[in-house]
């Protein structure tokens, strides 16, 4: 062993502990708390869950029209017209059908659970929208308290500050005393003369 060798050892060594040294076990590289895990491998097929329930939602509103019952029904009519009419060695579900009974009961369990999905969907988006219409309500009672309150409060002041119609009032009586004065004036000094 050269002496870079037994200084890399040793730098190992002092890292990760001597006994992996020894062992000849593979450096593991730090983890590292500030940055996020690598994303493992899983043998389940990954999707992105937004996209399926849009998806699921596009379904279901399909399933709830009538042009969805239009269709199935013209579907129907033909597979029981093709089954029933058709030489025999065209036909693919004879009499019984139970081959649409099959496919029929496909539909249906497929139909079921996407409905479901769309509901749940639909559901937690009325959640979002009831708590945001909510703290709305909140903010606009919050707003008309602090009006209320405003408006209390100019009215309070309102009643300490000199309206015109008081201003006038108020003037009147200065008038009338001061025709009342001249009048006195007038008549003291008539009686000087």
């Amino acid at each position: 062993m050269g002496a870079e060798e037994r200084e890399s050892a040793r730098e190992r060594s002092r890292v990760h502990g001597a006994s992996a040294v020894r062992r000849g076990a593979p450096e593991r590289p730090r983890v590292r708390l500030d940055q996020p895990r690598a994303p493992r491998r899983t043998l389940w097929p990954e999707y992105d869950p937004e996209a399926f329930g849009r998806l699921s939602e596009k379904i279901a509103r399909f399933l709830g029209t009538g042009r969805f019952i239009v269709w199935m029904t013209v579907i129907i009519i033909l597979w029981i017209i093709w089954n029933v009419g058709a030489p025999s060695g065209w036909r693919f579900d004879e009499y019984p059908f139970i081959f649409l009974t099959l496919m029929l009961s496909l539909q249906a369990s497929y139909a079921a659970p996407l409905i479901l999905l769309a509901q749940n969907r639909q559901d937690d988006r009325d959640r979002v929208t009831h708590e945001q219409d909510r703290k709305q309500n909140e903010r606009s009672i919050a707003d008309t308290e602090y009006l209320t309150r405003e408006i209390a409060a100019l009215r309070l002041g309102l009643g300490e500050v000199a309206t015109r119609d008081w201003i006038r009032s108020e003037l009147a009586d200065i008038m009338k005393e001061l025709e009342l004065r001249q009048m006195v004036d007038a008549e003291s000094d008539e009686r000087d003369r």
